[in-house]
């Protein structure tokens, strides 16, 4: 296995999740509050869930996310 290869994928595989998890984040947000179901001063709590299936990764990270 080539360390610095891996290493690099990683960054650009966790960077294409950390953008495209934040936009879709906030629109759902945004569109939440504009219909009514949030009134922006939630704290609202999020899970994700890693899988890594040829290894038998399953991992969950739980948190907030605080709208004010």
């Amino acid at each position: 296995m080539n360390e610095e290869a891996l290493n690099n994928s990683l960054r650009r595989f966790l960077k294409v999740v950390g953008i495209t998890s934040q936009r879709e984040i906030e629109m759902a947000i945004r569109e939440a509050i504009a219909d009514g179901r949030l009134k922006g001063s939630e704290t609202l709590t999020a899970k994700v869930v890693l899988t890594l299936d040829n290894v038998g990764l399953t991992h969950t990270i739980d948190g907030t996310i605080e709208l004010q």
